[in-house]
């Protein structure tokens, strides 16, 4: 792209001018001393003993706080695929939101290849100089297979924010309208427009949350996944093979008819018509950005809770109340995996601080007993200082439930 595109009257790019981010030393190097500790000959120590027992890297390394944030550029936001140059911008913020939220350091990768082979050895080789592995906007299917290798293949966490970390926040917000709304989870029926990386993963997120599989009905751009539909993918087939139990067919107004709660991961715009075919006084989450599938003034209309991917409406479903908290949780664990019951954690945390009072998940109160939550503030803000803490601590508590944690 040439320098034609830059626009000296926006201030995004005098904020980028030179990048986010820098390496900065955590130890003093003003002397001799200094220098003989942090280098040669103190450092040479240090390496033999990592060498005799490698669990030590943890200790006397960055790894055990340091996370690489890998992308193909394949996926960039609503972007499309722009490769991994102009991927790194986002990267690079990833990486400060990270140290900022979650106080974990965090490298920015981008990788000039798509191959999913080469992508999974490549990031196989890096993997001893970090903590974790974050996934980031890598397009669908491929991203599936990436991460489920990686996870297979590495004793560290592997977690593809675009499929989880959008999840978690969706439970979250999830579990608080129902609240609001005097209803269980496993009583919703719900509509999930878009079966890319978060349709599957928030679909899949619901499930373990509580929501009855047999009650989602799934859409993409061919219309209802189905047992009947041929020429699904292995993804979309396990899919079939788990929700809409009544065999709906047709397309998103046919999903729509009487659900509660509809959850747009797809881009594509959906008709007023089509929305008003829900049953009344449901829940709304239109998450594309920036252009949600349902204008929320016309979500409004239908819906009793309305929930964007945006900054500037109420609700916004950020990922950012995730990944920091999930990653400072599962480093401080040193858990060898993610697993569901720590991304269920992580949406119950969530959920907790939007309310003044925190209620044991399956001990919801409904109606007037629930507390300070309010339509307009179903999850925290990004910018709560609460969030990440209390994301980490139910994380690492997970971990150790679940068998994964080293420490």
């Amino acid at each position: 792209m040439s320098s034609t595109a830059v626009d000296p009257t926006d201030p995004a790019f005098d904020l980028h001018r030179g990048g986010k981010m820098a390496v900065t030393a955590t130890v003093p190097l003003a002397t001799r001393e200094d220098l003989s500790l942090a280098y040669t000959p103190g450092v040479a120590r240090v390496c033999e003993a990592i060498a005799a027992d490698p669990a030590l890297v943890d200790e006397y390394t960055w790894v055990s706080h340091t996370v690489a944030v890998v992308t193909d550029g394949s996926a960039v936001l609503g972007l499309g695929n722009i490769g991994p140059r102009a991927a790194m911008p986002v990267m690079e913020g990833k990486a400060v939101l990270f140290k900022q939220f979650g106080g974990v350091d965090a490298v920015p990768i981008c990788l000039d290849t798509q191959d999913v082979e080469e992508i999974i050895a490549v990031v196989t080789a890096l993997a001893p100089s970090f903590g974790g592995i974050n996934l980031e906007d890598i397009s669908a299917p491929r991203c599936f297979e990436i991460e489920r290798r990686l996870d297979e293949a590495l004793p560290i966490p592997v977690f593809h924010d675009d499929q989880h970390g959008t999840a978690v926040v969706v439970l979250a917000a999830l579990r608080n309208a129902a609240t609001l709304l005097n209803r269980k989870l496993g009583d919703l029926r719900v509509a999930v427009s878009g079966a890319g990386a978060a349709g599957v993963a928030v679909t899949r997120m619901l499930v373990a949350g509580g929501v009855n599989p047999a009650e989602v009905v799934v859409c993409d751009s061919r219309g209802i996944i189905g047992r009947g539909r041929p020429g699904l993918t292995e993804t979309k087939a396990e899919l079939a093979e788990l929700t809409n139990a009544a065999g709906r067919t047709g397309g998103i107004t046919e999903a729509l008819r009487d659900a509660d709660v509809l959850i747009g991961v797809s881009g594509g715009q959906i008709p007023e018509e089509a929305v008003a075919g829900m049953a009344p006084g449901g829940a709304i989450f239109a998450l594309a950005n920036p252009t949600p599938e349902v204008d929320p003034e016309v979500a409004g209309r239908y819906a009793s809770v309305v929930a964007t991917g945006r900054s500037d409406y109420p609700n916004q479903i950020n990922n950012v109340l995730a990944f920091p908290g999930i990653f400072q949780g599962a480093l401080a664990a040193r858990a060898v995996r993610i697993t569901e019951g720590m991304k269920v954690a992580a949406a119950d945390a969530i959920a907790m601080v939007a309310s003044e009072r925190a209620w044991p998940v399956g001990e919801e109160p409904a109606g007037p007993e629930a507390g300070q939550l309010r339509a307009d503030a179903i999850v925290p803000s990004p910018l709560d200082p609460r969030v990440a803490p209390a994301v980490a601590a139910a994380v690492a508590e997970a971990a150790r439930r679940d068998g994964v944690a080293r420490a």
